[in-house]
């Protein structure tokens, strides 16, 4: 019960730091940002790479302004440690094992 689902009924009571998660801290937002950039290049598509910037701006603002703000209170040092050896956006090459 609460392992980490995103329901509010069964909030997590740890931080779960599994899977891609221990390589990148948001890694649904970087493989939708690297598809849409792939397509860009792809294609030759300018409207594309800039439709995937803006998307990624979008993406930045709310981990910065939300996200990042929401689990620092919720797992406090848990979350600072995790933080402070998992990048944002660039993944890491060997696992976190924290």
């Amino acid at each position: 019960m609460g392992l980490g689902t995103p329901a509010p009924v069964m909030p997590p009571k740890r931080l779960v730091v599994t899977g891609f998660y221990r390589y990148v801290r948001n890694p649904m937002y970087v493989a939708v940002t690297a598809l849409i950039a792939g397509q860009g290049l792809l294609f030759g598509s300018v409207t594309v790479l800039e439709y995937g910037a803006i998307l990624w701006a979008g993406f930045f603002l709310f981990v910065v302004a939300y996200e990042e703000p929401a689990l620092g209170e919720q797992f406090a040092d848990e979350y600072k440690r995790y933080r402070a050896n998992v990048r944002r956006w660039l993944p890491r090459i060997t696992p976190w094992r924290g």
